[in-house]
């Protein structure tokens, strides 16, 4: 097989998805509505052409092998690449319609997310669009296995399978109640906030990443109050008086509108920031419904930094 072009026709790729998900030729032909033969003699054809057999035969059904495993992981963009091939056909002939899958962190929902996506609506209203939320650090994965075309996220590491679209810098900052102790503060350090209680993130928030060290320093043995993946039970954790949670103001508009929660910049290091980038796949041309959305949402980042900005928390 090395040194030469593999020759696999899509609708093999199709096929062999199929057998896959079904775990019986038999099943997967009833779906396709074509002969049993003629899904076996796709999938003969493929190992034919890799040199390997793509499955192997168990009581239980078929299992795939490694070389299925690694065709399967490549199949998956194949397929979801021509999906989009497809649609971008269909706006050519004036359909203007599409689909974008949307990766990002909770954060970015309260108020950035929804002011965007309404935007998308009023522009695009035939195209349709998938929200999934998730921690910042799974964000990558979910665009590197084409399970999201954006991905919104915290302080995600460079890596070469993703490319950065935009970005944002936002200080992270202590939430507190009107009426906590520190509410007079204008800035506090990390130290100062854990004599009241912390309320911190798990590992896969890019928050508990960016705290860690200051958590570190401090030798802090015991577990602090509350640990969680979510930040929004973090806010009313802060709001009720329970402790000290941390967070960028691009998550918590609403409760700083209301007077409910206050956010002190964090004073440590000369102030700490969070960049709240949007991210797609390297190496992979953006539809236009998924281009359309990046630029509406890069536009609505800035505007938060600069918003930031004029607040008086200069952006470094």
């Amino acid at each position: 097989m090395s040194g030469r072009t593999l020759r696999i026709h899509s609708s093999a790729i199709h096929y062999f998805d199929m057998v896959r998900r079904c775990r019986s030729i038999r099943e997967a032909a009833r779906r396709l509505n074509v002969a049993s033969s003629a899904v076996n003699r796709q999938i003969l054809k493929i190992e034919d052409e890799i040199g390997a057999p793509l499955f192997e035969r168990l009581p239980g059904g078929l299992r795939l092998t490694m070389a299925g495993e690694i065709l399967s992981r490549h199949a998956n963009l194949v397929l979801q690449d021509l999906e989009r091939v497809r649609l971008e056909f269909d706006a050519l002939r004036g359909l203007k319609s599409g689909h974008v899958e949307i990766a990002t962190a909770e954060g970015a929902t309260v108020d950035l997310l929804p002011s965007v996506l309404k935007r998308m609506r009023d522009h695009y209203p035939q195209v349709t669009i998938g929200v999934t939320v998730q921690g910042s650090q799974s964000i990558p994965q979910a665009l590197i296995n084409s399970r999201a075309d954006l991905g919104l996220a915290f302080a995600v590491p460079r890596a070469a399978e993703i490319r950065q679209l935009s970005v944002g810098h936002f200080r992270l900052g202590a939430l507190v109640s009107p009426d906590h102790p520190l509410a007079e503060r204008g800035s506090v350090n990390f130290a100062t906030c854990a004599e009241h209680g912390l309320i911190l993130a798990k590992s896969e928030l890019s928050i508990h990443h960016l705290l860690a060290p200051l958590h570190k320093r401090l030798g802090l043995l015991d577990k602090p109050p509350l640990q969680s993946n979510s930040m929004e039970l973090a806010r009313q954790m802060a709001r009720h008086n329970m402790g000290v949670a941390f967070q960028t103001r691009v998550g918590v508009e609403a409760d700083l509108q209301k007077g409910e929660l206050l956010h002190i910049p964090l004073s440590d290091q000369g102030g700490i920031y969070s960049d709240l980038g949007l991210y797609a796949r390297s190496g992979r041309d953006l539809p236009s419904a998924v281009e359309a959305l990046a630029h509406l949402l890069s536009e609505e980042i800035a505007l938060r930094e600069r918003a930031e900005r004029a607040f008086g928390q200069p952006v470094l």
